[in-house]
């Protein structure tokens, strides 16, 4: 049996991971820079049509090395699922870092440092590939893609936008006490379902069939797609690719609890037992 995996980094991408900000850029009262830089995650041979532009790393894609792995990957893999494009994208974080608290990424979505690392990777991804469609996930990706947008190579390459509700926004906005969870994941889905016919349409290069059938008032196991072998470094275990929650932050202290990852293995992939 025979297994895909991300080849990493080709020119000219080479030189941007190897010359990344770290603490001097990225302040670590804001930022879990202890866990080391995350850069991607998709094509970087010049076939994506899809480009996708997240927030920050989560806990999965601190031991993954790829971002749009855990809970948030597995829906946005569902949803580029539905448009047909299974093979054809690549995403970028607006941080290259975890957001460390709630407000870390607010306060510092206009550090010059942070933005001109971004745009080098926005520059090189929009010279290198023929984008028909953009998707920006949750407000601070938005902004980070709108001032990229004004830049003269973000002016000269304007695919579709959509500018959609991050993914993992109905469990943050109701853990604020905004609104029940049921009422956070319609407001996100009926985002997301508004959107889909004209990235439909724009996607004029699709890897198969879309089918855009609207989302219901929640996420079905159908809805979401395992990240493919092609997204992730070789060797990588199946069940780290799939579905479900399986590394979680731990400890009895903020500080032991940002310093530790949990990792466990999913009881159904337990081939031992």
């Amino acid at each position: 049996m025979t297994h895909a995996f991300c080849p990493g980094y080709p020119p000219p991408y080479d030189a941007l991971v190897t010359d990344y900000p770290g603490d001097d850029i990225y302040p670590p009262a804001a930022f879990r820079v202890e866990w080391g830089p995350i850069f991607h995650r998709g094509r970087l041979d010049g076939s994506a049509r899809l480009l996708v532009v997240g927030q920050d790393p989560a806990t999965e894609e601190d031991v993954a090395r790829r971002i749009l792995v855990g809970v948030a990957g597995q829906r946005t893999q569902g949803l580029m699922t539905k448009l047909g494009i299974t093979r054809s994208y690549v995403m970028v974080n607006t941080f290259l870092y975890s957001v460390a608290g709630q407000s870390g990424g607010t306060q510092h979505q206009h550090d010059q440092g942070i933005i001109d690392y971004r745009h080098r990777w926005l520059d090189l991804l929009a010279t290198n590939n023929s984008f028909d469609a953009v998707i920006t996930l949750g407000t601070l990706a938005a902004s980070a893609y709108a001032t990229w947008s004004a830049t003269p190579t973000g002016a000269a390459h304007q695919p579709h936008l959509a500018q959609l509700i991050h993914p993992t926004y109905p469990e943050s906005a109701s853990a604020s006490g905004s609104g029940t969870l049921a009422q956070d994941m319609k407001k996100l889905l009926d985002n997301w379902n508004s959107g889909l016919p004209a990235l439909a349409a724009a996607l004029t290069h699709p890897d198969q069939p879309q089918d855009t059938t609207p989302y219901g008032a929640t996420f079905t196991p159908a809805d979401l797609t395992p990240i493919p072998d092609m997204d992730l470094p070789p060797g990588l275990p199946e069940w780290m690719h799939s579905p479900g929650v399986w590394a979680r932050r731990t400890g009895t202290t903020p500080n032991d609890k940002r310093a530790t990852l949990t990792v466990v293995v999913p009881a159904d992939q337990r081939a031992w037992v």
